[in-house]
């Protein structure tokens, strides 16, 4: 009897966490039907399949490499890598491993498999980041902001005529904007970048704030101070 893992990943927060029951459930039942047994399961969560620095695909290929089980089973080719070298080398070691990838959508994963999905994961990565570059210079030309919080700024939160966010705004944050200023207006002076430094940690100035990603979501907080860097 096949000792089977199966893998499941959805790629971005914008999609339903759900989708990764639903990926496994759907491999458990192909499992079932050819009589195979199911040892462990994997996954990764609102992560790019663009990379294989992803927890559950790393611990996955540690477990393979153990012995674990010799079959991987996964919705599709895709959901393991989008990344045409890393698809490839992920197979490479899997055969070393004497384990076989199985998908719901190809079947038995062969050199063929490889070389082609490998090559359309890759468009596809091109393709969006080709898309991504056009949306935020959109965004900068319609005078928004193409992404993140600078310092000096803050985020301008209101809703469309529909109901929907509105994203892209900003507008200056005069206490802040003053200590850039300053920072302009000392360094033309002949400070250095060291020295603007020091003098504004000494002073207690609090600097800028971050906190994950999507500052659109995550604003300054205030009362925290952070430390200028030298």
């Amino acid at each position: 009897m096949s000792r089977v893992a199966l893998y499941a990943r959805y790629s971005s927060d914008n999609q339903r966490d759900a989708s990764i029951e639903d990926q496994l459930r759907l491999c458990l039942v192909h499992a079932e039907r050819q009589g195979w047994k199911v040892v462990d399961s994997y996954s990764d969560r609102a992560i790019s399949g663009a990379s294989l620095l992803r927890p559950g695909i790393q611990e996955l290929i540690s477990d393979a490499q153990r012995q674990h089980f010799d079959t991987v089973l996964t919705e599709s080719l895709d959901r393991l890598s989008r990344d045409q070298e890393d698809i490839a080398g992920l197979y490479k070691r899997m055969r070393f491993a004497d384990v076989r990838i199985v998908t719901l959508s190809e079947g038995e994963v062969s050199e063929l498999h490889i070389g082609l999905k490998g090559t359309m994961g890759a468009l596809y990565l091109k393709d969006l980041a080709d898309k991504t570059r056009r949306g935020l210079r959109g965004r900068v030309e319609n005078g928004k902001s193409g992404g993140g919080l600078c310092y000096g700024y803050d985020v301008v939160q209101r809703l469309s005529e529909s109901g929907e966010p509105v994203r892209g705004d900003r507008t200056i944050n005069e206490s802040e904007a003053a200590i850039v200023r300053r920072i302009f207006r000392d360094y033309v002076a002949g400070s250095s970048s060291r020295t603007i430094a020091q003098v504004l940690n000494r002073e207690g100035v609090p600097g800028p704030f971050r906190q994950g990603v999507g500052a659109e979501h995550h604003p300054r907080q205030s009362k925290t101070r952070h430390r200028y860097s030298q």
